[in-house]
């Protein structure tokens, strides 16, 4: 199995899935997906090896990052790089220690 990154992500999703006329479908389905966290989050269910991912925090937490990553696409934002600009930033505005 492939070494999984956010950049590999996102590149598999923009093979897969990428359509600059849906901007406002990927951006739709982002909050639909933040709705359906909410409620999973709400029931805590979580993930466990007798009923599977579905409709659980785990599923909503990776559809929420797929819709993300499909809208960086559409913008052309590399989010694998600006994980690491916003992190420095983050280091200086929350004084932290550690770099990413």
């Amino acid at each position: 199995m492939k070494e999984l990154t956010i950049r590999h992500l996102q590149e598999y999703i923009k093979t897969n899935d990428f359509d600059l006329e849906w901007s406002n479908g990927y951006f739709q389905k982002l909050i639909e997906e933040v709705g359906e966290l909410s409620e999973a989050i709400r029931r805590n269910k979580k993930q466990d090896m007798n009923d599977g991912i579905k409709g659980t925090i785990d599923e909503e937490l990776y559809d929420v990052m797929y819709y993300v990553l499909a809208l960086a696409n559409i913008y052309g934002v590399d989010m694998e790089s600006c994980a690491y600009e916003k992190e420095k930033l983050n280091r200086i505005r929350w004084d932290r220690v550690t770099e990413l």
